[in-house]
């Protein structure tokens, strides 16, 4: 008798249950403003300069009235170191013209008296001429760093070089080089009688008479 097997039963596993469907997500409100405050005025910034600030020593540039009165100057120092190397190179050829000079006032006396009578003359012209020029050297250093008195000195002289070029015309202004020699006087003393005048200007005289360029600290750039 043939045993038969019995295999249980299978059991039938039961379908899962459906998912809850998922919650739907609400949109979240948007976050309220913030009510807008009122305007108000900033206030001002503290300025970096006071009224009580010390002043501060500044260097502002001249009038133009002191910077031509300068550069006429300059021209006419340029003038005179050209005349004293001009009347020193030329020596030679003045010396009969100044022993001509003397003998019309004298002419009693022995040639070495004459001789040496012209170049007494000439050395001390020359040397006249020479200090002159060392004179207003200084003189327009004065005047540009605002020295008081300076602009009489510079007055004195152009006077001392008038009549020093008049003597020395009188001498020698007839000889060859006489044209040249009264070209360089004219020069040398016109450039300064204008730069004389024109120091004199009311800018000129207020830049002297300031003698400081002051300041507040602080300040831009008023002076």
């Amino acid at each position: 008798m043939s045993q038969t097997s019995t295999s249980p039963a299978r059991q039938e596993i039961p379908p899962r249950p459906p998912l809850p469907a998922p919650a739907q997500q609400q949109p979240a409100s948007a976050p309220r403003s913030a009510p807008p405050k009122p305007p108000r005025n900033a206030p001002e910034r503290p300025t970096l300069s006071s009224g009580n600030s010390a002043p501060v020593l500044t260097k502002a540039p001249p009038p133009f009235s002191v910077r031509l009165s300068q550069f006429l100057w300059v021209l006419s120092l340029a003038f005179g170191a050209v005349t004293v190397v001009f009347y020193f190179v030329i020596r030679e050829d003045q010396l009969p013209l100044i022993i001509e000079a003397i003998e019309a006032v004298s002419a009693d006396r022995t040639t070495e008296t004459y001789e040496a009578a012209a170049d007494i003359v000439y050395w001390s012209v020359f040397a006249i001429i020479v200090a002159l020029v060392l004179m207003q050297i200084v003189l327009l250093v004065s005047f540009s760093s605002r020295k008081p008195g300076a602009r009489w000195w510079q007055f004195a002289t152009v006077i001392m070089q008038v009549v020093a070029f008049l003597i020395a015309l009188e001498l020698v202004g007839g000889g060859e080089y006489g044209s040249m020699l009264r070209q360089l006087f004219i020069g040398e003393a016109g450039f300064a009688v204008l730069a004389l005048l024109l120091s004199t200007l009311r800018g000129a005289l207020s830049w002297t008479a300031r003698k400081h360029d002051v300041r507040r600290s602080g300040d831009s750039g008023e002076y």
